[in-house]
C-alpha cells in the first residue's frame, strides 16, 4: 500500500538567487512537498512511530531554506536527500519551490523548479 503526505504551499522568506541583490533582499518561496510510503500500520494503530512526521519533513524544509544557494534546484536537491536520509521508508519524493517574486520582466505569480525521484 501506498499514502501519500503532501505539505502545500508553505511560505518561507529566503535568500537565494544568481543575482547578489537576490540573496541581500531575499522573497518569498512557495514550497509544496509530497512523499510516498506504506503507511497502512499507522492505519492500524494510531501511533506517530508508524508514519511519517511531516513535522520533522517542515524542520527540513526549514533548515534547508535558511543556506543560501544559486539555484532553486539546488535548495530542491538537498532538501530531497535529508527528506530520504530521515525517513528511508519514503519510495517517492517531489519538491516544487516557486519563487514568488522573481527579478525578471513581466507580471507572473512567480517560476517554480519541480524535482523528483523514485526510490
Amino acid at each position: 500500500m501506498t499514502s501519500k503526505i503532501i505539505i502545500e504551499d508553505l511560505k518561507i522568506y529566503a535568500y537565494h538567487g544568481a543575482l547578489p541583490e537576490e540573496t541581500l533582499i531575499g522573497t518569498y518561496y512557495l514550497l509544496n512537498v509530497e512523499v510516498h510510503a506504506d503507511l497502512w500500520k499507522a492505519v492500524g494503530t494510531d501511533d506517530l512511530n508508524d508514519t511519517i512526521n511531516y513535522a520533522e519533513i517542515n524542520d527540513i524544509i526549514h533548515n534547508e531554506m535558511k543556506v543560501p544557494s544559486k539555484l532553486m534546484e539546488h535548495v530542491a536537491g538537498r532538501i530531497l536527500k535529508n527528506i530520504k536520509m530521515k525517513f528511508p521508508q519514503v519510495s517517492f519524493i517531489k519538491i516544487r519551490i516557486t519563487k514568488t517574486n522573481p527579478p525578471m520582466t513581466g507580471e507572473m505569480h512567480g517560476v517554480s523548479v519541480e524535482i523528483e525521484n523514485q526510490f
